[in-house]
């Protein structure tokens, strides 16, 4: 198996970009974390609707749930007396919209800020809006400040490169990878697009694509439904365990074979700990260059585990958005 110097792997009827990707720094995972420095400029989102005919009749409240407002992000519009203006003129969540109406929704970001240091770093952005941010993370930075990761992180970076831009921002990620897991992440901009995203994951409705390279030959396709646990004598390691575990779904494909090795492309049903990982291992077949699962190092010094494309529906516009990141150099080498 060879490279083309197109920097495309093509198998059957599916291709693969494998350019080299240098220099990106980023990282994630869904909670939020807040920046200490002075804000030029809060991140509210202010979102307008036009009323169709089937959303004639509908009361204001009603509406609103059903775009996604979740019941903390209504609470917190209740303090603003014009986060909701109809036709121009103030309105109530009991108010009856009909068809043709225009409605002017203020979204307030009210979270408050922790002490994250802003550090200057390359940020490699593959698409950026009013309300997310998908970014290719490299491999080596951590999702968020944590014991010996202080100015090291995705927030460090998203904090300095929002101060550079006169803003204040909450950090948000709504989809997590491990901190040597390379590829796609979202960041959600303001409250509503975090929480209209979130929900979007736990119904399953962003496809993660992943490739991988494990060593050995898998089978052509199939389904692993095993349960994942933390193991009992580490903080970090999980293992499957049909008694403690929680339920975890990975599909898998192999797509090529080369030097004993196999690239493999996987989706998530459910998004548990080292979920590839565990599940690649239990099969027979472990991430090489995995220092926790599969210490081996001739290939590679991380695991080759690469987010490749993100495919979900904007959460304010309803637009579908398909991102790839382009797989990095030591994963092109590796194979």
């Amino acid at each position: 198996m060879h490279f083309k110097n197109s920097g495309c792997l093509s198998f059957r009827s599916k291709s693969v970009i494998l350019k080299p990707n240098r220099g990106m720094f980023a990282a994630a995972a869904y909670f939020p974390i807040f920046f200490r420095e002075k804000a030029v400029d809060i991140l509210d989102r202010t979102v307008v609707y036009k009323i169709t005919s089937n959303e004639d009749g509908c009361e204001i409240l009603a509406f609103l749930r059903n775009k996604g407002f979740s019941r903390h992000i209504l609470a917190q519009m209740k303090a603003d007396k014009n986060a909701i203006i109809r036709n121009g003129e103030k309105a109530f969540g009991r108010t009856v919209l009909k068809k043709g109406d225009h409605l002017k929704i203020h979204v307030p970001e009210t979270e408050t800020s922790e002490k994250i240091l802003p550090v200057k770093m390359e940020l490699h952005i593959l698409y950026e809006d009013e309300d997310l941010i998908v970014i290719n993370k490299p491999a080596g930075m951590p999702i968020h400040p944590s014991q010996g990761n202080y100015e090291n992180t995705l927030a460090n970076g998203a904090a300095f490169y929002y101060r550079e831009k006169g803003k204040s921002f909450v950090y948000r990620c709504v989809n997590r990878l491990d901190r040597d897991t390379t590829g796609a992440l979202i960041l959600a901009k303001n409250p509503l697009s975090a929480a209209i995203l979130s929900a979007q994951m736990r119904s399953r409705r962003i496809r993660r694509t992943y490739l991988a390279i494990v060593e050995g030959i898998p089978p052509e396709k199939g389904t692993i439904s095993a349960p994942i646990a933390r193991r009992k004598d580490s903080v970090i390691e999980r293992e499957v365990n049909f008694e403690t575990g929680e339920t975890a779904v990975t599909h898998f494909e192999r797509l090529a074979i080369g030097n004993g090795c196999s690239l493999m492309e996987l989706h998530l049903e459910t998004g548990r700990t080292h979920q590839i990982r565990v599940h690649m291992k239990y099969l027979g077949y472990p991430l090489p260059g995995d220092y926790l699962y599969h210490p081996v190092y001739d290939r590679i010094q991380r695991q080759p585990l690469h987010s490749y494309q993100l495919e979900f529906t904007h959460p304010v516009t309803g637009t579908p958005m398909l991102f790839t990141a382009p797989v990095p150099e030591d994963f092109v080498k590796a194979f």
